[in-house]
């Protein structure tokens, strides 16, 4: 018998456990002399985009775990890993001596059908018509994207299409998730103080970011798994940022490895990383060099996450995936029944402090260097004062500490304090100029155009964009940033602020900031309130 080049997909099924059995078969196919000694049949073998892999023995050093691993031992696992790894994540895991090569085709025998199908991770959403259901309800049709008008409407779409793991990871705050919606609340406490007979017959919102041109004063912020809503993940947000001119930051936890996003970027295209610590440093400095080798051009430090928020949406929906591109690459343990956002971010160094700011600046060179995650005015004149480029305001888009401030609350405050110690808006001080961004519950331009005028350098939008993306993929994220520009241009001409250096703290009234008070918005219908435990919705 002469073996095909390749592995027989009959071969693969029979090593779908954990042990190895002594057997006699006189026509074992052994690919490359990597499958074993005649004589021995066993272990795990899966197959992923076409590839055979022996895992047997990075079952116990996976970060998902053995058991999800297992439960695709001898069959192709290629449909669970699609949606949160990197191409490369298992090729660079895994010793070259286990990669067993192709599967011939079609030799694969079919899985065993289970008795008990696992329970559906989405809700299968009508696509029909909105004809009227029992009881009254109505079918959900997803609307062309035609008929997208604001962000909000993108969050509609998402909340009615997503599957369920991902809408409960994207959409989940911390606790009970107030400081989630004070973030977008306190925006609607800022009044607009409109001048009239300026010319507007044109408007250039345009900025610069650390030097960096961008066409409107916003940036794709860092969201984690964007695999769990589209397929292509995270490189939809680096196109359309490149087709709209505005600066994409790299996530840490990304479902596409950070070199897909670099790869997929324009020539001269801006991109930023947000970065965890890793209680390893080495592995960060590592990452920290690649990224500069690769022309980053400004890396954002994450200092609100010593540990993980308890996002009890998310929570209650086990996570059933595996993990992110970074925890794949270092072979990072995690629990898994605590939802996604546990599950990714073991990795995450506790200790991190003021002390080690100095070695993370030097490692990354010529790179700027942004503490994200300020919550008080003294953290960010003590930022300043070690030497960082800038801060982001941000409670982590509500999802850590409830109760935290709104960016947009304590921006004023934090913007006067830096001013009175000579840290912004100085002429006279040397050096460069020390930015601060905010983040957190931006959906309109307006939104944008009062950070601004209040101080801000720019603003970070990060869960319309993969609300976006995970409805209608690139062409969604394009639309919103396009939206975002139309609004814009609207906006200040209403304002009466032809550029933006005519946006300044006399236009807006912020008297009624802190006065935090519930009202209905078009945020409140999409915000989804958490079901009592136990409570099953009606399909």
């Amino acid at each position: 018998m002469t073996a095909q080049k390749g592995a027989d997909g009959k071969e693969v099924a029979k090593h779908n456990s954990r042990e190895t059995v002594n057997v006699f078969l006189p026509q074992q196919l052994f690919l490359l002399d990597t499958c074993g000694s005649p004589g021995e049949l066993g272990g795990v073998w899966i197959v992923v985009h076409g590839k055979v892999y022996d895992v047997t023995d990075f079952l116990d050093e996976h970060p998902g775990g053995a058991e999800i691993i297992l439960r695709y031992a001898g069959m192709d696992a290629t449909e669970e890993y699609e949606p949160i790894h990197p191409p490369d994540a298992i090729i660079d895991n895994l010793d070259p001596s286990k990669h067993l090569g192709p599967l011939i085709p079609s030799t694969l025998p079919p899985p065993p059908v289970s008795a008990d199908p696992p329970p559906p991770t989405s809700v299968q959403v009508p696509q029909k018509t909105n004809a009227p259901l029992a009881g009254g309800e109505l079918e959900y049709v997803k609307p062309p994207l035609a008929e997208i008008l604001s962000l909000h409407d993108f969050e509609a779409v998402a909340r009615r299409t997503m599957g369920k793991r991902g809408w409960n990871y994207y959409s989940s705050g911390a606790d009970d998730e107030i400081t989630m919606r004070e973030n977008h609340n306190a925006y609607h406490r800022v009044w607009f103080r409109p001048r009239i007979l300026r010319d507007v017959g044109k408007v250039d919102y345009s900025s610069s970011i650390f030097g960096f041109k961008t066409s409107m004063p916003v940036y794709i912020t860092a969201t984690a798994l964007g695999k769990l809503g589209h397929p292509e993940g995270e490189v939809c947000l680096t196109r359309a940022a490149a087709e709209h001119d505005v600066i994409q930051m790299i996530p840490t936890l990304a479902s596409c490895s950070f070199d897909e996003m670099v790869d997929a970027a324009q020539p001269g295209q801006v991109q930023f990383l947000q970065l965890y610590v890793n209680a390893d440093r080495s592995r960060t400095k590592k990452i920290i060099k690649h990224a500069a080798e690769r022309g980053i051009k400004a890396l954002f430090i994450t200092v609100d996450a010593p540990q993980l928020g308890r996002r009890e949406k998310d929570m209650r929906t086990k996570f059933e995936g595996a993990a992110s591109s970074q925890q794949a690459q270092g072979g990072d343990k995690f629990k898994r029944d605590e939802g996604a956002a546990r599950a990714i971010s073991s990795f995450i160094d506790p200790s991190l402090n003021w002390n080690d700011l100095a070695d993370l600046k030097e490692a990354a060179g010529d790179m700027k260097v942004v503490l994200k995650g300020v919550q008080c005015w003294e953290d960010a004149v003590r930022a300043a004062e070690v030497g960082m480029d800038g801060i982001v305001l941000s409670n982590h888009g509500g999802r850590q500490l409830d109760f935290a401030p709104s960016p947009l609350t304590i921006l004023p405050q934090v913007v006067s304090a830096l001013t009175s110690q000579g840290h912004m808006n100085n002429p006279a001080r040397p050096g460069p100029k020390f930015e601060v961004f905010i983040d957190g519950g931006v959906r309109r331009a307006t939104d944008v155009l009062k950070a601004i005028a209040l101080g801000a350098t720019a603003v970070g939008i990060g869960r319309p964009m993969i609300y976006a993306m995970s409805t209608f993929g690139e062409d969604g994220v394009s639309k919103a940033l396009q939206i975002l520009k139309d609004e814009f241009e609207m906006n200040m001409r209403l304002l009466g602020a032809p550029t933006l250096s005519d946006v300044v703290p006399s236009m807006v009234d912020i008297s009624a900031l802190g006065n935090a008070s519930g009202s209905i918005t078009m945020y409140e219908e999409n915000y989804e309130r958490m079901l009592p435990v136990g409570y099953k919705a009606k399909l």
